[in-house]
């Protein structure tokens, strides 16, 4: 039996459990050896009923994750650069950042916010465990520390006289298996009066959309401002003010400062503490209905495939939550022909577990699918609009549409 990570209850609820899968940006070199040596890893979600933290009840090995090479860049999303960008132009105002403040992102990847505060003469520093990825940023002029971020890293970066007015992390909550040990960092590099923001997918849209695709080894928590109220004051640390964006399905900002800081709450707190109250995440039953409706989506899906047999049929986007939803239709090379992306990182390689080639964008347009299949639909606005050319040839987009009561929507 698992243990919850952050309390240490016994799990015994399951939201889903999508069967052993490899890593979701773990991408193969197109070899014979390198599909046997693949490894596969239980992908089982369940639930605390103590503390209501959404977790995978089986880690994979976090350094097999965020190694060197870890092929995920934020910079080749367009739309999450300029959220990235909008987040820094509304906290230097409200937070008085300028040039005798620091800035640091914890998981900053390949620089892709702080290149925003750093192009406003705000001093930055990022955290990252991917050497890759903060090579890239460095080459931007944006200090990287290769490392991860956990309790003895804030006690360590202190005693190096390092700290900050504000500290985001954006989707890296989710990202730590040990989820009490990291949030005990930040009391130490966190100023008196600073602030620290997190964003992570919201469960409750998880839940209610039936993302069930947005879970994956990388991803150990799932959370609710419910559950992460309760991390945070573990370690001293308040929530003041929740927002909720758009991105990735659905996601929350929360903002949270040291216990005794000046920052009152804002109605942002109330408002998202009444919406998880009235989508009963603190109800065993809530989670209970969860697995029935994953398995519906994937009989939809599955159906459509099976009616268009015969067709060109490609997808776009190597992403992680369309690699979980591959593996769980149980689709491979035989289904589609390649998967276009425009990361040449990712380009050349084959999808974990799919082993489906990934190639460039021009490659696939040159297929002249009949149908794309756009995974990561949280982004399905800004493909269809890159890949328009496809409907020169009567060419058309599908998505599974989360919530949609299709399952499958083809446009």
């Amino acid at each position: 039996m698992s243990a919850c990570r952050f309390c240490g209850t016994p799990l015994t609820l399951t939201l889903v459990d999508l069967g052993k899968t490899p890593l979701a940006n773990s991408f193969l070199e197109p070899t014979e050896a390198a599909k046997a040596a693949e490894g596969r890893w239980p992908l089982h979600a369940m639930v605390c009923t103590e503390t209501w933290l959404v977790q995978l009840a089986y880690d994979a090995p976090a350094g097999e994750i965020f190694s060197h090479d870890y092929a995920y860049l934020s910079s080749y999303s367009a739309s999450w650069v300029a959220h990235a960008e909008r987040y820094a132009e509304a906290m230097i105002p409200r937070f008085g950042l300028g040039p005798e403040t620091r800035v640091m992102e914890i998981a900053s990847n390949d620089g892709y916010l702080l290149q925003h505060f750093k192009a406003r003469g705000v001093p930055v520093m990022g955290v990252d465990p991917a050497g890759h990825a903060a090579s890239i940023a460095e080459g931007k002029g944006i200090p990287t520390r290769v490392d991860f971020f956990n309790q003895a890293t804030g006690r360590a970066m202190a005693a190096e006289g390092i700290s900050a007015r504000l500290i985001c992390g954006n989707n890296v909550l989710a990202h730590v298996p040990a989820i009490r040990d990291f949030v005990a960092g930040f009391p130490f590099v966190l100023e008196p009066e600073g602030v620290l923001t997190f964003e992570f997918p919201h469960l409750l849209k998880l839940i209610e959309q039936v993302q069930f695709d947005t879970i994956y080894h990388e991803h150990y928590s799932y959370l609710s401002l419910l559950a992460v109220e309760r991390v945070l004051a573990s370690a001293g640390l308040r929530v003041f003010d929740v927002e909720e964006l758009p991105t990735h399905g659905g996601s929350l900002r929360v903002f949270a400062c040291h216990e005794g800081a000046g920052h009152g709450d804002a109605p942002g707190l109330a408002a998202v503490r009444a919406k998880e109250a009235a989508g009963r995440l603190d109800d065993p039953e809530t989670y209970r209905a969860f697995a029935a409706r994953v398995e519906g989506l994937r009989a939809q899906f599955l159906a459509w495939i099976g009616s268009v047999k015969g067709a060109k049929i490609a997808g776009y986007g190597a992403a992680a939550k369309g690699n979980t939803f591959l593996n769980f239709c149980g689709l491979g090379a035989g289904d589609l022909m390649a998967v276009g992306d425009d990361n040449p990182q990712k380009q050349g390689r084959l999808l974990p577990g799919a082993h489906v080639p990934v190639i460039s964008r021009a490659d696939l347009m040159a297929m002249k699918p009949d149908y794309v299949i756009i995974l990561p639909w949280n982004l399905r606005a800004e493909i269809a609009a890159q890949l328009d050319e496809i409907r020169g040839w009567g060419g058309r987009f599908v998505t599974v549409a989360p919530g949609s009561p299709e399952g499958v929507e083809v446009f």
